[in-house]
């Protein structure tokens, strides 16, 4: 497997991955806002200040993870890997690069947020060191909560 920063140009692929892995969450209320995303606000986003790694297997594009330098460290989101390729451990080798990342960049938490009926990402973060350390509610418009963790890796 082979890791890559994403360039610009990447946007679509980057769109393709998180579609895919995030179609499973089509049906949840409400659907998870990854499925609203355009290869436009993935652009738009990498522009600004947005990083992203790219996961490879034999070429293939097969997952990926969006992230953001805050002041608080280093808050990762999207983290997305094709359904086909799920349970291959490409997941915790994209996090095993950004903390690899961090590290090269003296930053010394990562942070994500998670919504709690997805106890599956809560198990898998916490296997590899992550903590919840808040919870909250999201209002969403159109007047439906979402019940979110927070989690982070001191490193």
């Amino acid at each position: 497997m082979e890791i890559k920063f994403a360039e610009i140009s990447d946007s679509p692929i980057i769109h393709d991955l998180m579609f895919k892995a995030f179609m499973e969450y089509k049906n949840e209320v409400p659907p998870s806002s990854a499925l609203e995303e355009t290869v436009e606000s993935i652009t738009s986003a990498l522009i600004e200040d947005e990083i992203c790694l790219i996961a490879f297997v034999d070429n293939e594009s097969v997952g990926m993870v969006r992230f953001r330098l805050k002041e608080e460290g280093l808050y990762f989101y999207r983290l997305s890997v094709i359904p086909e390729k799920q349970g291959q451990g490409i997941a915790k080798k994209l996090l095993a690069s950004l903390e690899e990342y961090a590290h090269k960049n003296e930053i010394s938490t990562i942070l994500c947020k998670v919504r709690m009926n997805v106890p599956k990402n809560i198990q898998l973060y916490n296997s590899i060191g992550y903590s919840i350390y808040d919870k909250e509610v999201v209002h969403k418009p159109n007047g439906i909560n979402i019940q979110v963790v927070s989690m982070q890796k001191k490193l």
